[in-house]
């Protein structure tokens, strides 16, 4: 199976929103996100692409069909200057334990390198999975209070999430806030 991790267009924003609609609402394992939210931040996402074979087991692409079916998504959300968010990884539960959430998570922490991002974090019930990508538990926020104080400003429900507000406690709860340390 040959899957390409690339940045999400805005043709993709139905599929992201499907695929997070598998994962999301009360008593879920993720927030749920309004279609023109997700347009709004198409360029924070990336999909995973798989070719869908044609007749004849030949790719998609090589008998002029269409190129790909997504499977899979996740975003980098930037925070503050050194500080960024991993959220809405979700995969297609017909695909999972193929490898292809790790490849989103990958690239992801390559971007958030690229954009110079020395902190990254998670909010997840999936502890393991973050694990072994080198993220850790923590305990509270990780940002100053001046810091705190300028992104109460923000009106994503993310940001809400992260700094642990009480309008989002239903959905946080039992979560783990998790935070990789990117080398230089």
């Amino acid at each position: 199976m040959d899957v390409v991790i690339r940045r999400a267009r805005t043709a993709d924003v139905q599929e992201i929103s499907r695929l997070i609609g598998q994962y999301a609402g009360p008593g879920r394992r993720m927030l749920r996100k309004n279609t023109v939210e997700l347009y709004e931040d198409v360029q924070e996402f990336w999909v995973a692409e798989i070719a869908e074979p044609a007749e004849g087991g030949e790719s998609a692409e090589a008998a002029g069909g269409r190129p790909g079916r997504v499977v899979g998504c996740g975003a980098l959300h930037v925070m503050w200057e050194d500080l960024a968010e991993v959220r809405s990884v979700a995969v297609d539960r017909g695909y999972g334990g193929r490898g292809i959430g790790h490849r989103i998570v990958t690239r992801l922490l390559e971007v958030a390198r690229e954009l110079g991002v020395r902190r990254v974090f998670c909010l997840t019930f999936e502890v393991d999975f973050f694990a072994r990508h080198g993220f850790r538990p923590i305990l509270g926020t990780p940002v100053s209070p001046e810091v705190y104080e300028e992104l109460l400003r923000s009106y994503d429900e993310g940001v809400a999430e992260f700094l642990d507000l009480d309008r989002v406690k239903p959905n946080t709860l039992g979560n783990t806030r998790m935070l990789l340390r990117l080398e230089d």
